[in-house]
C-alpha cells in the first residue's frame, strides 16, 4: 500500500510538472507572437519625419521680390559684385534679377570746393531682387562678406511696396506688346533714336535685351521696357 501512494505520489507530481512546462511553453509562445506583431507597429509609430527646408519657395510664390541683405561694412559693392558674377556664371538670370546698393548725392564741401559725392545710404545692407528658393537662399548666403538676410532668425522678409519707395527702388510696372524678335526702337537714355532686334524679355527687371549695331558691330544692350517703342 505504501508503495502504491508513492507511486501515484510520483505519477502525480510528474504530471503536474509537464502541465507546467507546458503551460509555461505556452505563455512564452504567446509573448513571442505578441511582441512579434506590435513590433511594427511600435517603430512605425516612432519613425520621424524629416524636416522640411524653410527656405524652399513658400506656397508656390514664383513672383520675385526685394530682399535686404546684411554685410560686413565696407563689403557692399564687393558683395554686389560677387553675388552677380555668380549669377552670370551658373545663369540664373530667370531667378535672381538685380542686386543693389543704395547710394545718394552729397555735396561736400573741401578747401572752400564743393564736390558731389555718392555716398551709401545704408551702410552694411544690399538689396537683392530675386525669386525666393532654395538656390538664390544659397548663393546669397553663403556669398564672402554676407552675415546674413534681414528678417527674424535671418528668414528672408520682402521688402513692402512702402519701404521699397523710400529706397528708391519701387518702379512703375510697363506693359509692352514685344516678343523676342521684334524690332524696337529706343526712345530715351543713352540709346535713344538706336533701332534693335529684342533677343531677351526679363519681366522681373522689367526690360529687354536688345541686339543693336553699334560702330559696325552687334552688340547686346539691356534696355527698361519704359525706354522702348515697338515699330
Amino acid at each position: 500500500m505504501a508503495e502504491m501512494k508513492e507511486d501515484m505520489f510520483d505519477n502525480t507530481t510528474g504530471e503536474a510538472a509537464e502541465t507546467a512546462a507546458e503551460a509555461a511553453e505556452t505563455a512564452e509562445t504567446a509573448e513571442a507572437a505578441e511582441t512579434e506583431e506590435t513590433a511594427p507597429i511600435e517603430e512605425a509609430s516612432v519613425k520621424k519625419v524629416a524636416p522640411v527646408s524653410s527656405n524652399i519657395k513658400q506656397g508656390g510664390d514664383n513672383e520675385p521680390h526685394w530682399y535686404v541683405v546684411h554685410t560686413y561694412s565696407g563689403y557692399e559693392n564687393k558683395v554686389k559684385a560677387d553675388i552677380e558674377k555668380t549669377i552670370e556664371n551658373r545663369r540664373l538670370q530667370e531667378q535672381m534679377f538685380e542686386v543693389m546698393v543704395p547710394v545718394q548725392d552729397v555735396v561736400e564741401v573741401k578747401n572752400g570746393a564743393k564736390k558731389t559725392v555718392s555716398k551709401k545710404m545704408f551702410p552694411g545692407y544690399v538689396l537683392v531682387h530675386m525669386i525666393k528658393n532654395d538656390v538664390t537662399w544659397y548663393v546669397v548666403r553663403n556669398t564672402r562678406g554676407v552675415t546674413g538676410f534681414v528678417g527674424p532668425g535671418s528668414e528672408p522678409v520682402p521688402l513692402t511696396d512702402a519701404e521699397m519707395r523710400v529706397l528708391g527702388v519701387k518702379k512703375d510696372d510697363f506693359v509692352i506688346d514685344v516678343e523676342i524678335g521684334d524690332t524696337v526702337k529706343v526712345i530715351s537714355g543713352a540709346w535713344e533714336g538706336t533701332v534693335g532686334t529684342v533677343k531677351l524679355i526679363n519681366s522681373g527687371k522689367q526690360s529687354v535685351t536688345i541686339d543693336m549695331d553699334i560702330f559696325g558691330r552687334s552688340t547686346d544692350v539691356e534696355i527698361g521696357l519704359g525706354d522702348i517703342l515697338k515699330l
